[in-house]
Parts: structure tokens; sequence; C-alpha cells
């Protein structure tokens, strides 16, 4: 669990460690009551865009919001993290909370204007996870560089190699272009193509890692009719359980997806192990619509007036206490979050079981069924 030793600053208010500790078990009871507990023969995988984290526009998250954000990350064992920003102190604020059983590996800062200045991350879990060795921000061949506006990804996919229990795997992080006008939506469809494409051959090269990708992130998806899930999908399985998930705080978006592409489909989701999947909402818990009085001190006077130096309306405060400030503090993301089973020791010794053993009902799962089946 996070050490929040120094919840109790003595500079730091009483009613605001009150409010914190209030907070961080809200959380708890919620990520118990909404997402499986950790075991040594699942993996809890995630993604999470974390809003702007940390953008000198908007300023440092306050210690309040890096308790809540290491508290969730903490509920799982490898977390891809989008919208990392140049300035790494909140990363680091997060990961001097998580404590030495956390590692955290980064990308380097995407160039130019439609890179935003943002890097991708992994956190895991040393216990459960470990670096395989792989580890590469994606780059598109020549062959393929004409299919992309300006060559290679606004903001480059991370490719990790991890292992953990029977199996290792490749998971790729990605944050695709936004925008709702046409060219930003055609820019984004050549984008997932070139990127889906591109990780099939990889997955299938017979010199590759691992024959298993996960590929996961942000791929700014309106609907799962959209042109940009179906380039996604054309390559990689994306089950019907996460697709059907609106990731977006006002719940109308599917913008994060998981997506696979192994020969293992058949062991990872069947109807021996159904999907568990799901978000977590954690304004259910913190930065609540009925705590906004709360923070008005803390937001200042942009509770009260807006950038023309206009007095805001009661609606109007709301509006930006709900949509503005706790996103920046949070995130405009909810984490989007799957249970994978990775024990194949069961389904390993059946490929060299009698018969008799077989004649009982255990043999359930053939890899090359589940290899066609794909």
């Amino acid at each position: 669990m996070p050490f929040y030793g120094d919840i109790n600053h003595d500079q730091r208010p009483e009613e605001e460690i009150q409010r914190i500790a209030d907070g961080l078990l809200g959380l708890k009871a919620g990520l118990r009551e909404n997402i499986p507990a950790k075991r040594f023969d699942k993996l809890l995988l995630a993604t999470w865009n974390i809003r702007e984290f940390d953008s000198p526009a908007y300023g440092k998250r306050s210690d309040e919001a890096i308790y809540y954000i290491a508290e969730i990350i903490d509920h799982f064992d490898l977390v891809a993290v989008q919208e990392v920003r140049d300035d790494l102190d909140g990363l680091r604020r997060v990961m001097r909370l998580l404590g030495n059983n956390y590692k955290v590996l980064f990308t380097d800062v995407t160039e130019g204007r439609p890179g935003n200045k943002e890097r991708t991350a992994f956190i895991y879990d040393t216990r459960k996870v470990e670096m395989g060795g792989l580890a590469g921000e994606l780059v598109v061949p020549p062959t393929m560089m004409d299919e992309l506006p300006n060559g290679q990804f606004a903001r480059t996919p991370y490719v990790v190699g991890f292992k953990t229990r029977w199996y290792k795997f490749m998971v790729v992080t990605a944050h695709l272009i936004y925008g709702e006008g046409k060219a930003s939506a055609e820019d984004r469809v050549k984008e997932a193509k070139v990127l889906s494409q591109l990780l099939a051959h990889r997955a299938d090269n017979a010199n590759a890692w691992s024959d298993t990708i996960v590929l996961l992130g942000d791929f700014n998806i309106f609907n799962p009719e959209s042109e940009t899930f179906k380039a996604i999908a054309e390559h990689f399985r994306i089950p019907e359980e996460v697709a059907a998930l609106k990731t977006n705080v006002p719940q109308s978006k599917h913008f994060d997806q998981i997506a696979f592409r192994t020969p293992y489909l058949g062991h990872l989701f069947s109807v021996k192990y159904p999907v568990k999947t799901g978000i977590f909402n954690f304004y259910d818990y913190v930065y609540r619509p009925s705590d906004e009085s709360l923070y008005q001190e803390e937001i200042g006077e942009r509770y009260h007036t807006n950038s023309k130096g206009e007095a805001r309306t009661e609606s109007e405060k709301t509006n930006y206490y709900k949509t503005y400030w706790r996103t920046h503090q949070m995130s405009d993301h909810f984490p989007l979050w799957i249970e994978l089973p990775i024990d194949r020791s069961q389904q390993f010794l059946e490929e060299f079981s009698s018969s008799i053993g077989k004649s009982f009902g255990i043999h359930e799962i053939n890899n090359q069924q589940s290899r066609d089946e794909f």
C-alpha cells in the first residue's frame, strides 16, 4: 500500500488532513468493491490517461490528488499511463508514495506541437511483473511513412516486454490524435491503421520477443462503430466487454481500449475464464459534486471569475469545478482495467496428460484451435 506518513504534516490544516483521510478510505472501499483483489494467478492490467500530468499551464497537482492517484494505481499490477508531461515531478511524487515494490518506465518527450510535450509510462508492481529487457519507442519504417500525416506518430507509442508467471508479452501504450473534425478523424484512422498493421507484423515475426501483444491506451475512439476502432480490430481482438465501456468522465465516449493479438486467446477469454473488466469512477469517492464548497478556497479567484475577469454565475462556478478544476487534479478519463489469467500450468500439463485424465473433462483448450479462431 502507498505510504502516507506525511499526511499529518504540521503545516497542513486539520480539516484538510481529515478530508484526505476520508477520501483515501472512500477510495479503498470503492476499489475493493469494484475491482478484484490482486491474486497470484491473475494479472490486473489498466490503462489511464492522467490529464496533463503535470502541465505548467495548469499548475502542480495538490498533495491530496497525488495521494488519490497513487492509491488507485496501487490496486493494479501494471498500469499504462498517457499524458505524462516533460516535467516528471508529478510522476516522481506518485512513485515515492508507491514505494520500492513499484518501478516505472517512461519515454522521452515527443517533440513538435502534435506531441504536446507528452510522454507515456508504465508503472508496475515488481512482486508480480518483471521487465523482460525489451523497451523502445515505435518507429514507422520508411515503407509506411507516406501513410501518416507527418511520417511518424504524433505521439510515439511505447513498446515494453514484460514477464509474469507463465506469460511473457509485449505491451504497447499509445495516444492517438484527438479532434472531432473531419481532418483529425482521418489522421486518427491513419495512425490506427499503421499501428495495428505494424504491430501485427511484429507479433507474427518468427524472431519476435513474444508472440503476444497487448495494445492499450487512449485511442480517442468516439464509438465502437468508428473507423478508428475498426482499424485496431482488424488485427487485434478487443473483447466486447471492453469495447462497450465509456471511459471519459461524462461517460459518453469509448476513448480508451485494451486489445490483444496472441495465440492464447482461448485461455485468456473463454467460458472458463469470463472477461472481468471495467472502469473505476473515482469521482464517486473523491472530488464529488457535493464536495465543491470544500475546495473554493483552494481554487481561488478562478472559481469566482473567468479568464475575462467577469464574475461567474453559480452554475458556471459548478461547471468550472466539475469539468475543469477537478479534472486537472485527477483526470478527465477513468482508468480502464482488465483481469487476465496468467497461470497456464494446468493447460500445459493437459497437453501431456493421458486419455484417462482427458475423460474427466480436464482438457478444454487446444492451442492450435485458439490460433485458428483468432
